[in-house]
């Protein structure tokens, strides 16, 4: 089912025409009751009842439209259309309208706790942002279109939390570093979940993530020791490059010709001052002193 226009006219013209066909039907009414003693005129009474009906019944069919409002018109239980524009409008008469709102809404939802893709427990909410587009499909195709954005957001955000890990070091995308990917593909997720409902969804980001309390400070442990081997690798790839271009230097620049003890011990020696965590204490070398002052 989908949404469609219904016969609707402009509500103070048709008000204005209903107040012409009462007067109208007044007219023959006075008419018929005047002569009727003379000349029996019983045409003229039946016909101002029956206009006066007429103008009763379309007169009870004018309803007012608010902005960002849709009224939908359901004659005897068949769906006859949607009005969208804003304003006083006459319609089909004996039916029913409901009030559809098209304004942007949102649904924040509340925090899900779910395993990720490693098995970790998480603690995981978002907000969705969304209007209805379908004023027919939200009343029709779905029953009662607001739970059903807030179950189907909800089966989304745990859907998309089981595929992804928490974190991730080795350049994958994870919930918390990847906030922008995550957001994109829950907002698919949900626009092919909820168009069903004649939703568009707007917009559609975590709002919350973190680890559950029960293993919150093991992985706290967990992110800093790796976070320690990420510094640390970092540090000795940095300090091999740093040794590897000094000893070029030497050799290369200041012509000096390193024996393979001597480049052995100056390695070291560069690689100890550079990864030590505490300042590197120069020992100066007095096997040369010692010598000259025997002599």
């Amino acid at each position: 089912m989908k949404e469609k226009k219904v016969f609707s006219i402009n509500g103070y013209v048709g008000l204005i025409v209903m107040i012409g066909l009462i007067l109208i039907s007044l007219g023959l009414l006075y008419q018929g009751a005047v002569n009727i003693v003379y000349e029996p005129r019983i045409g003229y009474i039946i016909a101002a009842i029956a206009l006066l009906i007429i103008a009763y019944l379309f007169i009870t069919s004018l309803t007012i439209i608010a902005p960002n409002q849709a009224k939908v018109l359901i004659f005897f239980g068949q769906y006859m259309g949607t009005i969208r524009k804003a304003g006083l409008f006459m319609t089909i008469p004996l039916t029913r309208k409901i009030s559809v709102s098209l304004k942007v809404n949102n649904f924040n939802s509340v925090k899900l706790k779910v395993n990720d893709l490693d098995g970790n427990p998480v603690e995981i909410a978002a907000v969705v942002v969304y209007k209805v587009i379908d004023t027919a499909k939200a009343l029709f195709e779905v029953d009662y279109y607001t739970n059903f954005i807030e179950i189907q957001s909800e089966t989304a955000v745990r859907h998309v939390a089981t595929k992804y890990p928490y974190d991730a070091y080795d350049g994958d995308i994870s919930l918390r570093g990847n906030v922008t990917e995550i957001s994109q593909e829950l907002e698919e997720e949900l626009q092919e979940r909820l168009s069903v409902a004649g939703v568009e969804v707007i917009e559609a980001r975590l709002t919350h993530l973190a680890y559950s309390t029960e293993i919150a400070s093991a992985m706290l442990q967990r992110q800093q020791a790796k976070s320690i081997l990420n510094a640390r690798k970092l540090i000795v790839e940095g300090a091999v490059d740093i040794t590897q271009s000094a000893i070029e230097h030497l050799e290369e620049r200041q012509s000096i010709n390193l024996s393979d003890d001597q480049r052995v011990r100056l390695v070291n020696n560069l690689l100890v001052a550079i990864i030590s965590e505490k300042g590197a204490q120069p020992v100066i070398q007095a096997d040369s002193v010692g010598e000259n002052s025997s002599k």
